[in-house]
Parts: structure tokens; sequence; C-alpha cells
């Protein structure tokens, strides 16, 4: 079987292609190189350059290499930049999926794994949320992947294709420095660059409803989610037919904002650099944490790494791309 991964190049495609080659699966890459990095791409692994929205690079990818199942990581991903361009992030994330599941119908591809998000669920007030929490995206971004997986699983009871949902919770860490995300987006590395340059870590909002007054959310360590990928590639493989899997990916365990802050100034050498607060920002829920439980009963998996390798795999990989950054 050969898995095709589009977006392979990328921060946790890299890390997909990596897990996924390194368990014995067949797999080549798909990629624009618009944020991807060829160099990231474990060797022998092939790599098409091309975009999910051009149908002949789609369909001579697919006929070339054999593929056989999909994995689709292929998106844009910034929230903020989603609320300034939404025509953007519903052309690349929706048109661009329509396009791809045209090619993987006529080309007779059995499998497809899609990347959503946890963003899906907007602003859930439960402790875990499970995957029948009802999905209320706030932003495009978040509407570009609900639209997705009904796309998904749409095409999937249509055809045949046997297929599955992956939401991701907060992403962070690598299994390699020179495979860390190099991007300024999320909290990890937003706080990362503010003590590169000598500032205090940012916290907004102290007076949620949780422990220490600060946001509390569920943290993944990339490389468990690259074998959650792998997981959900093999049920899939293993039993065509079996329709569609919803699946959060997450540790079911909550860290605080004010928690990460004091250890990203442990792990970075830091620690006099306390987290400055300030107001909330709108949109933020007070807590977003995984129920894993649904993931566990269907593949067996679950996350390995903890907090500190998280963040300590993470700080590796910023001081490689960042060499003015302070060591500890």
């Amino acid at each position: 079987m050969t898995w095709l991964i589009t977006g392979g190049a990328g921060y946790i495609g890299a890390h997909v292609a990596r897990a996924m080659s390194q368990a014995g699966e067949r797999v080549a890459v798909l990629d624009d190189l618009s944020s991807g990095v060829a160099a990231r791409l474990p060797e022998g692994v092939p790599l098409v350059v091309g975009s999910v929205l051009d149908r002949e690079v789609l369909d001579r990818a697919l006929a070339e290499l054999g593929v056989t199942g999909v994995v689709h990581l292929a998106a844009k991903k910034q929230v903020g930049e989603s609320v300034e361009k939404p025509l953007l992030y519903y052309r690349e994330n929706v048109h661009g999926l329509t396009v791809l599941l045209e090619a993987v119908v006529a080309a007779g591809v059995r499998s497809f794994v899609f990347s959503s998000s946890a963003a899906v669920y907007g602003m859930p007030d439960v402790d875990l949320v499970t995957e029948a929490t009802p999905c209320l995206p706030i932003n495009p971004y978040g509407e570009t992947k609900l639209a997705g997986e009904w796309l998904v699983r749409a095409t999937g009871a249509a055809h045949g294709i046997s297929t599955a949902c992956l939401r991701y919770f907060n992403v962070a860490g690598a299994a390699r420095p020179e495979l860390a995300d190099t991007g300024v987006f999320n909290i990890i590395p937003m706080m990362f660059d503010r003590i590169t340059r000598g500032e205090r870590p940012r916290i907004f909002g102290t007076d949620y409803d949780t422990p220490d007054g600060t946001c509390v959310r569920d943290y993944i360590h990339i490389e468990d989610l690259a074998t959650a990928h792998l997981a959900a590639a093999r049920r899939l493989a293993e039993r065509p037919g079996t329709g569609d899997l919803t699946l959060n990916v997450g540790t079911g365990r909550g860290v605080s904002v004010q928690e990460m802050a004091d250890l990203i100034g442990e792990v970075t050498g830091r620690p006099e650099l306390t987290a400055e607060t300030g107001p909330r920002r709108p949109g933020d829920p007070a807590r977003v944490v995984a129920s894993n439980a649904l993931i566990a009963g269907e593949l067996g998996w679950s996350a390995r790494h903890d907090l500190l390798s998280m963040v300590t795999s993470a700080w590796e990989g910023w001081c490689l791309h960042h060499p003015q950054a302070p060591r500890p």
C-alpha cells in the first residue's frame, strides 16, 4: 500500500511522513513548499511539488505513485489570518479538498485520513470535549475544518472510501530540532520569541473560572500526533469499507497558560522573566481539554510524551533556528 501525504513537508506532515516510513509504510509526499521544507522529508521519500488545487498534478501523482491511501494535511491554519482572509481559507481548505477528493475518487483510492482540528468545537463549556460535543466553530479556519469533515464523510459514504477525521488539540514539540515548528503563531513559540528578545511572556486573561485564573488547554506532542495518524491509516487499510472514524487527538490532561509559562521559564533558563498579564482576548474559552477515550478504544492509541519533553524538544528546535536565543 502507498500513502500520499499532502502537506508532508510541513511541520506536522514531516513528522507524519517520518513516523509512517519508519514503521514500514510506503509513503510519498505532495507539497507546494509554500511553507513546507523539502529537507524535512525522510531519505527516500518521493516528493511531488504541487498544489491540491491542481487536478492535473494530482491525477499524475496518484497514478504514477500507485497511491492507495491519502493522508491530507495540506491547509492554511492560522486563525487570525482566516478572519482577515476568509476567501483564501475557503479556497485552500475547502475547494482544495474538493479537488483532491475528486482525484481520489477517479483514481479508486480507498482510504482517506483528514487533518481536522479542535477548532471545530468553538468554545465548548464542558470539562472534557468528546467527539459528541456540539461543533460550533467561531472563526473561518474552524469552519473550513468542519466543512472538510462533512465533505470527507459524504464522499466516503458515496464512493466506498474508508475515512478518518482527526481533531487535533494543541500541537507542540519536535522529534528532532531540524523538524521543529518555525512559525510564531502558537503559545509556546510566542513565549520563546519574547524570551529570545529579553521580554516577558504574555498571558491574556487571569480571571477565568480555572484553578489559577488562566486558560487551560490540552497539549499533544507532535510525535504522538504522528503515531495517531499511523494508527488511523493502518485501521483504514486493515478494515476497508468500515465507514468513518472521527477522533480527538489529545492527552486528556489540562495545562494552564500560567503553568506553561512557568515551565518555559525553567526550560529556557530564564525563570526571572515572569509572565506579564493583560486582558482576555476575544474568543478564548476558559478550558478546552480532549476526551481521549474514543481513540484509545478504537485504535488502542494513547499519548506517550509528557509536557516537559514537549517543551524541551520545542526549545531545542527553536534554538537551532534562532542562534541568538539564550541558552540555559
